[in-house]
Parts: C-alpha cells; structure tokens; sequence
C-alpha cells in the first residue's frame, strides 16, 4: 500500500494535568522528541504488520527532516520525499496522567502548496491500496488514485461534518476515518452526507476509549467497545494504529466487524506505550 502525506515530528511532554495553570515555570518529566504525524502512525502500523507499504510526503531539508529520513532507514520503510524551505512539520503534545492529550501542531507548509505528481504517481502505479492524510496537496493523489481503479482510505481526524477543507477526501474516499469530537448529536446526519456525497463503502468513527462505530450504507451503526487496558499511557497516535489495523484487515479480505475489531485491538496496543508512534501490533498480536 501506499501512504501519501502526514508526517512531522512530535515533542511529548508529560504535564500533571490540562489544561495547565498559568505559571511562569512548570516542572516536567524529561521532554522526548519522535517521529509521528498521522501518515507516518498509518504507514509505521502497516508496516510493522508485514504489508508492503511505502511512504510519500514533504519535509524540510533541516534537523527535523534528517531525524524522519534516519527513522526510515532504521526502520526499513521505503520513503519518497521532496523537501520544501518551510521545514519540516512538528508539533508539541502536552500529555497528562492518564494519557489523555493537548496537541499544538505547526503544519509549516504555505497553503496552496504544490507538489510535482512525479513524487506519488510511479508509488500509485505499482499498488492495489493508498491511504491519503488530509495535507492539502494529497487531495490530488487521491484524485490520481481512483482514477486509476485502487481501493482508498483516509481520516478526517476532529472534522466537524462541515469545513470545506476535508470535504474532497471526505467524499472521494472508499474508506472514511474520523473522530467523535466535534459530531456530538450529528454523527448519523454527517455519516448519511458521507454516503450520499461521496463514494464511501464505510464510515468508521472513532471514539476513544468509548469505542468506534462501525457504520455502512442503509444500516444502522455498529458500536464496536473498545479493548479494554490494564493503564493507558498516551493516547498519542491510537487513532493512527486503529487506521492501521482496520485497513490491514480490509486487504486481508476479512468482513467490516472483523476490521474494526482489528483497529480496536491495535489501538489498545498504541496507548499502553509512552510517546508518538512507539510500539505497533504485530500480525500474530492481531489474530487475523
């Protein structure tokens, strides 16, 4: 498969709680930096369950963009990149005690920004599967993508049903991610827009530690629990690996209960580890 966009670095710091109080110093933990950003947990999570992935983005040709290509290599992840003078993205997350978190996120690159199709076409020529993060620019390799006939995902992340920026991924993708927050009392209202606008064979929206739901054409939605953790450490990047295993389910053929309940237990395995993208379920973890 092949992951286009949504990488960047990640600053963790542990706070005693959030939000925090108005002090002039606050006392915390050691401060580590990761690899992370939503395509980059997608891609790292598929990767580490054995499919053939490949990641494309843009970053910055500075510390930052060297820390993610060192990454790579280590990790054997196949990355294309194009660097930009905007830098690489990063983001600071302040996580309390029960590893709930706060991001301040700097997305860095200028809005409108273009980027050569040469980077993400061959990728999309040799795949049956591309996974699209909500840069602005990846609108275009999803285009590319169902035009050439490959299945697609993507996750609006805290999309509100309504801002225009997400609606082209919210309507051109077969499988459509997104998160609870902002659709308190609408989440069946957005979900029939998905259905009826776009081309969505699934809905997932996901929810914490209260679970997702599971929601396809003409049916009601399916509440799926969450697993259930002995201690949740970060929630950083849960999302991202319940992406990761509910898609390496659909490409392993299983039915759509299956894969949530693939992308529920990987997400369990996510928040039991301290920082952004740390530690990924394996195949044999998933049972499938």
């Amino acid at each position: 498969m092949v992951v286009v966009g949504g990488v960047g670095v990640d600053t963790i710091v542990r706070v005693g709680e959030l939000p925090l109080p108005v002090e002039d110093t606050i006392k915390v933990p050691p401060i580590r930096r990761y690899v992370g950003h939503t395509g980059n947990g997608v891609a790292m999570g598929c990767h580490t369950l054995g499919l053939r992935t490949h990641l494309a983005d843009v970053i910055g040709d500075d510390p930052d963009g060297a820390f993610v290509l060192e990454h790579y290599r280590r990790a054997g992840l196949p990355f294309a990149y194009r660097t930009h003078p905007s830098g690489t993205r990063c983001a600071v997350n302040l996580v309390d005690p029960d590893g709930q978190r706060t991001s301040l996120y700097d997305g860095r690159h200028p809005d409108g920004m273009t980027v050569a199709p040469s980077l993400y076409q061959p990728l999309l020529r040799r795949t049956r599967h591309a996974h699209l993060s909500i840069v602005d620019w990846a609108r275009h390799a999803l285009a590319d993508a169902v035009e050439l006939g490959l299945s697609t995902s993507t996750d609006l992340h805290n999309w509100d049903g309504v801002s225009e920026f997400r609606q082209d991924f919210a309507y051109g993708a077969d499988l459509v991610f997104l998160s609870a927050g902002k659709l308190r009392g609408r989440m069946s209202a957005v979900v029939e827009d998905i259905f009826e606008r776009g081309r969505a064979k699934v809905v997932v929206v996901m929810d914490g530690g209260r679970g997702s739901f599971l929601c396809l054409p003409g049916s009601s939605p399916l509440h799926v629990p969450a697993v259930p953790v002995d201690c949740v450490v970060d929630t950083n990047g849960a999302g991202d690996s319940y992406v990761a295993g509910f898609v390496y389910a659909f490409l392993a053929g299983r039915e759509w209960g299956e894969c949530a309940r693939a992308g529920a237990l990987a997400g369990a395995h996510a928040v039991r580890s301290a920082g952004t993208h740390t530690s990924f379920i394996s195949a044999g973890e998933l049972g499938l």
